[in-house]
C-alpha cells in the first residue's frame, strides 16, 4: 500500500522561508559569509524525505534563486542540483552519522558547490578577489545542527511524511 504524503506545505513553506532568508538584506561586512540557507534546508528535506524531493525540485528552486539573485540563469540551479545529488548519494551514510560528522560531510559538499560557483563566476568574468568564497560553506556547516533540530522538530510536530 502506498503511503499518502501529508503536510507538504511545511516542506514548501520552509523552502520559501529559506529563499527569503537568502535574499534578505544584511550588513555589508556580513554579506561575504551569508549562509547557504536554501542548500541547508533542501539538504535536510532531501535527507528526511528522499521520496518527495529530488534533483528536479533542486533545479526548480535553483532557477527561482537565479531569478531572485539576478545571476546567470542556471548557475544556482546547477549548484543546488549538485548538492542534492551528493546528499542523495550519501543519504544512507549521512543518516547514520553523528551530528558533527554530518556537519563535516556537508562542509565538503557545500565547499565543492562553492568551488563550482567560483569556477562559473570565473567563466563569466565575475571572480571574487579572495579565498573568502568558501566562508559561506563553513558557516552553513556550523549552522547545520540548528537547522537540523528546527526542521526535525517541525517534521515531527506536523507529522510530515
Amino acid at each position: 500500500m502506498v503511503a499518502r504524503s501529508r503536510n507538504g506545505w511545511v516542506v514548501w513553506g520552509s523552502l520559501l522561508l529559506a529563499l527569503l532568508l537568502s535574499v534578505a538584506p544584511m550588513p555589508q561586512f556580513m554579506e561575504i559569509g551569508r549562509p547557504l540557507w536554501l542548500a541547508l534546508v533542501l539538504s535536510y528535506w532531501v535527507l528526511a524525505l528522499p521520496h518527495r524531493l529530488g534533483m528536479v525540485s533542486a533545479w526548480s528552486l535553483g532557477l527561482v534563486e537565479d531569478v531572485l539573485y539576478g545571476t546567470l540563469l542556471g548557475q544556482n540551479a546547477l549548484i543546488l542540483t549538485l548538492i542534492t545529488f551528493l546528499v542523495l548519494s550519501l543519504q544512507r551514510r549521512l543518516r547514520m552519522f553523528p551530528m558533527w560528522q554530518q556537519s563535516l560531510v556537508l562542509l565538503v559538499v557545500f565547499g565543492l558547490a562553492q568551488l563550482v560557483q567560483l569556477w562559473l563566476n570565473a567563466l563569466t568574468g565575475n571572480r571574487p578577489p579572495t579565498l573568502a568564497f568558501v566562508l559561506p560553506a563553513l558557516i552553513s556547516a556550523l549552522l547545520w545542527p540548528w537547522v537540523f533540530a528546527i526542521l526535525r522538530g517541525l517534521q515531527q510536530r506536523f507529522a510530515v511524511n
